[in-house]
């Protein structure tokens, strides 16, 4: 499953800024039962403007790591929350199917 949330990063403040809080934090989640990796994206045009992907083996492994609270992520979290908005986009299956281009990359 996927768990999706976009970041705003308020003026005066950059992505980096808060890219370096991600790493660390996610540094320590993916070494929870399920994880499967994390990526950060900046839109287009929009540089303080970003989306997160956490990807996980199921939700009930991303819930019983979040109902951890894990006091260093949650220090993390807590350094990064002054200079950032975050919405949460949702919670998303695995797709059923993908679709590729036949015959790889071209």
């Amino acid at each position: 499953m996927k768990y999706i949330f976009e970041v705003t990063v308020k003026d005066g403040h950059t992505a980096e800024d808060y890219a370096d809080a991600w790493v660390r934090a996610s540094e320590l989640i993916q070494q929870a039962p399920g994880a499967r990796g994390t990526e950060l994206h900046r839109k287009i045009g929009e540089p303080n403007k970003l989306i997160a992907i956490a990807s996980w083996d199921s939700k009930a492994d991303r819930d019983a790591m979040d109902a951890t609270k894990d006091p260093r992520i949650m220090d993390i979290i807590k350094s990064a929350a002054p200079f950032v908005e975050i919405r949460p986009l949702g919670e998303f299956e695995d797709p059923e199917w993908v679709v590729m281009p036949p015959g790889g990359n071209g």
